[in-house]
């Protein structure tokens, strides 16, 4: 599923016209990636909680020329799913 199915999905299971479903999904997202740039969690009950984490800056190295390369420490996006959700996916074949 990408976003324009997901608008879709949304507009068809709420009967809003699918640029309001748009604007509604464009919010959602916006509000969370702005939470996540101030380093808040977003916890959604029973789907998941958004957070951001530490990367350190490590030593890797190229995998065609194996010479050596620092990367930077990062901040990242992360995602761990709430038991509901787990549930979900776990109990389908």
């Amino acid at each position: 599923m990408n976003k324009s199915d997901l608008v879709r999905h949304v507009a068809d299971e709420t009967g809003l016209s699918r640029s309001a479903a748009e604007a509604a999904v464009n919010a959602m997202l916006s509000g969370i990636a702005g939470s996540l740039v101030r380093k808040d969690a977003v916890s959604l009950v029973g789907f998941g909680t958004f957070s951001t984490r530490s990367r350190p800056a490590r030593t890797a190295r190229n995998p065609r020329t194996g010479e050596p390369l620092s990367v930077p420490a990062a901040t990242v996006a992360a995602f761990k799913p709430g038991k509901s959700l787990k549930d979900a996916v776990n109990a389908s074949p």
